[in-house]
């Protein structure tokens, strides 16, 4: 019954600022620190979307992408709605 919402992402890992950066395309761009090596870019992706959205680290998953750039996250209790209001002001307040 909870919401749930599904985005696209293209990941920049290994960046000097990270962030996130705003639309590609269909996608979200996302800048993190943390090299692709080992799943270390991935948890920094779930941390940093968290972070933006206001929601637990548990509540994010990449379901499709996970060596890849090209990423599908699910996000649990927001609907599509919220997670693009939210995102927008996230680049909006303090976006490249």
């Amino acid at each position: 019954m909870s919401d749930s919402a599904r985005i696209e992402l293209r990941v920049v890992p290994g960046a000097a600022r990270p962030g996130l950066v705003g639309r590609y395309g269909s996608s979200w761009k996302v800048r993190v620190a943390a090299p692709p090596e080992g799943g270390r870019a991935n948890d920094a992706v779930v941390k940093l979307l968290a972070d933006a959205l206001g929601v637990r680290a548990g509540d994010v998953s990449i379901v499709a992408g996970h060596g890849s750039r090209d990423k599908i996250v699910a996000l649990a209790g927001l609907t599509s709605t919220e997670v693009e209001s939210r995102l927008a002001a996230s680049v909006a307040g303090g976006g490249e």
